[in-house]
């Protein structure tokens, strides 16, 4: 018994020993698991990192871009479009206005009563129209007869209280989000489609010449007054609310901004005359590149696999191109980031098991549900793991696991919160409202603006990455503080603006309407004076005889330059380069009740030939006169 007692003994004591074993070295192997994945915490950590030092590079790699891309084209990652917005709804805008957003695959028609100053917005009204999927495959006369024929039918169910009298025309305000090479401030020529269209006899051609023909097909009488993207529309909403707001960005889906800038900086078009000094300049700040900007493997790995690689990159890194800020900062991609960096987790530690293969498809993992993780105050984070479940595939996940999850979607967004917050001081910076004095000529301004000094600046902030996500938000704001300093940073103030693209546009068909120019027919000036650019010498201006003509006018470009028309009030209209036969509908030509079609013909030494044909029309008749006059410089 005493010897069956002792190896009972120790067999229990060996079992013991393997089984302390067993539970050793499987504590070994779930630590080194979890070592792993703070290992890849770590790094993404190290690589998102925004230091306020980096944070004050990317601002003066944004200054300094803008500046390159108002001096020339193609001078910067930032392309700086022209609008030829050169004033803003103010709040004394009144009637009704329409509007036309047209972004996608569905488009909105809106109506927009305004009262005047003291009473703003009494009311709008929206419809919104799915396209027919066979028109975004057509042709452009297809398209837009059908676009006119649905403002038609908005236009009849209107009340009988309209404000608008029986022979009044509509002015509509156009957001028209595709790459479009705006010409004036109320037409542009698409340059190519994008989210799903391919209508290729409307590339190269004017959309809102397009949109007019279709509506003049049908007896609709609407003029559109304004031809914009979303972010001047929320320029222009937010400006009619506070008239110190001097930018506007877009952080949702996609980013973008734009800003009021002087006309004297924009150099690539010298000699650009506006009635209030300033123009509205898109940036389309997407394609910023800067080498300050933290980048990691799985930005470009992102980028490699996305639906339009390398689009809105120019940086480059281990000899790979690499996505710039968009793909940062914007909701399209930073739940992707998230997925990214939880697959490597489950690959390097076996966390997971199996790697579930919903995980390795890219985008499944959308930014609302990343913000949802991100957010879970629970205290066993139970959103954390129903997402996780049943986006992921990913079950019975440890409360710490969770924890780590959080804190993944955690830096991705202070990183793209961050750097958003610098690239809006970027533009405060550009146009002195950062407290340093600006930039000029390329070179940062010295000299500190005290705070008693600063003007107050609004910023409009539009997109449901800023609006519905709070700690991203807050973070954008701290960020603001910590670069600008709590002294200066008290003077801006960032204003959600909402319906840009539809509100705003139609803000702007107001401000841009033919009743809203304050110059009278009856006193308007029998001359103009055409600014004639000269590389070589400062512009003369000559007067050039004209007389007063009716109120319906357009003008047909033949050549290839640019000038400047301006009437003896100041009114002044751009003609930019390459407008080969196209129908311009500025409302600065219908205002000024003028039109002339003026191009540079080289001539010998300094001296210039102006060929000057105006085209007129009015009830019908059409008539046409041509002229020439040598010009001296």
């Amino acid at each position: 018994m005493g010897k069956l007692g002792f190896g009972l003994a120790v067999s229990c004591a060996v079992a013991s020993c393997a089984i302390a074993a067993i539970i050793v070295s499987k504590r070994v192997k779930s630590r080194r698991k979890w070592n792993r994945m703070v290992g890849v915490l770590r790094e993404l950590e190290e690589g998102c990192s925004t230091s306020l030092g980096r944070l004050r590079q990317v601002v003066d790699a944004m200054a300094v871009e803008m500046h390159a891309g108002l001096a020339s084209e193609g001078g910067s990652k930032l392309k700086m479009l022209l609008t030829f917005i050169d004033h803003l709804p103010d709040g004394n805008e009144k009637g009704t206005y329409y509007a036309l957003d047209l972004g996608g695959t569905n488009f909105r028609v809106l109506r927009v009563q305004l009262g005047g100053r003291g009473s703003g917005i009494l009311g709008h009204e929206v419809q919104k129209q799915p396209i027919p999927l066979h028109l975004i495959t057509s042709t452009s006369e297809e398209l837009f007869d059908f676009i006119a024929l649905t403002l038609k039918q908005f236009v009849e169910g209107e009340d009988n209280g309209s404000e608008l009298q029986q022979n009044e025309r509509r002015e509509l305000g156009f957001t028209f989000s595709f790459p479009v090479r705006q010409i004036s401030a109320s037409s542009g020529i698409l340059i190519k489609w994008t989210k799903g269209f391919s209508i290729e006899d409307l590339v190269g051609k004017d959309v809102t010449t397009c949109l007019q023909e279709s509506m003049a097909k049908i007896e609709l009488d609407m003029r559109v007054a304004a031809l914009v993207n979303d972010t001047v529309g929320t320029l222009a909403l937010g400006h009619y609310h506070d008239e110190d707001t001097v930018a506007a960005v877009i952080i949702g889906t996609g980013t973008n901004a734009c800003y009021v800038e002087r006309t004297d900086a924009i150099i690539k078009s010298q000699g650009l005359l506006t009635n209030s000094g300033g123009m509205v300049v898109n940036m389309e700040w997407g394609n910023f590149w800067s080498s300050h900007l933290p980048k990691t493997s799985y930005d470009i790995d992102l980028d490699a696999e996305s639906p339009n690689p390398y689009d809105q990159a120019r940086g480059q890194i281990f000899g790979c191109l690499f996505a710039g800020f968009e793909k940062m900062i914007s909701g399209m991609y930073l739940g992707d980031i998230v997925r990214r960096v939880i697959l490597r987790m489950a690959q390097e530690s076996d966390i997971f098991g199996d790697v579930a293969s919903s995980l390795s498809v890219p985008f499944i993992l959308r930014t609302p549900l990343m913000s949802a993780m991100h957010e879970d105050d629970s205290p066993d984070l139970r959103e954390v793991a129903r997402i996780l479940k049943d986006t992921l595939q990913i079950s019975d996940v440890p409360l710490k696991v969770r924890r780590l999850i959080v804190r993944i979607c955690d830096v991705v967004t202070h990183r793209a919160a961050r750097l958003a917050a610098a690239g809006i001081v970027g533009i405060l910076k550009k146009i002195g409202r950062d407290g340093s004095g600006g930039i000029s000529s390329g070179r940062m301004k010295s000299g500190i603006e005290s705070s008693s000094k600063m003007r107050r600046t609004v910023v409009a902030i539009e997109g449901g990455l800023y609006s519905s996500y709070t700690m991203f938000r807050e973070y954008l704001k701290e960020a603001i503080v910590e670069i600008l300093g709590e002294e200066i940073a008290q003077h801006v103030i960032l204003r959600v603006s909402e319906d840009g693209s539809g509100i705003g546009a139609a803000l702007l068909a107001a401000s841009h309407s033919s009743s809203s120019s304050d110059l009278n027919p009856s006193s308007s000036s029998d001359e103009i004076f055409v600014e004639l650019p000269v590389a070589s010498a400062r512009p003369k201006q000559r007067s050039v005889p004209t007389e007063h003509l009716g109120d319906d006018l357009g003008a047909n470009f033949y050549e290839d330059d640019l000038l400047i028309v301006k009437t003896q009030d100041k009114k002044s209209t751009l003609i930019t380069r390459n407008m080969c036969n196209t129908i311009v509908h500025g409302p600065s030509l219908y205002n000024t009740h003028k039109v002339v079609n003026s191009a540079l013909v080289p001539g010998q030494a300094g001296l210039g030939l102006i060929k000057k044909t105006l085209f007129f029309f009015k009830s019908g008749a059409r008539r046409k006169e041509t002229e020439e006059q040598e010009i001296g410089t």
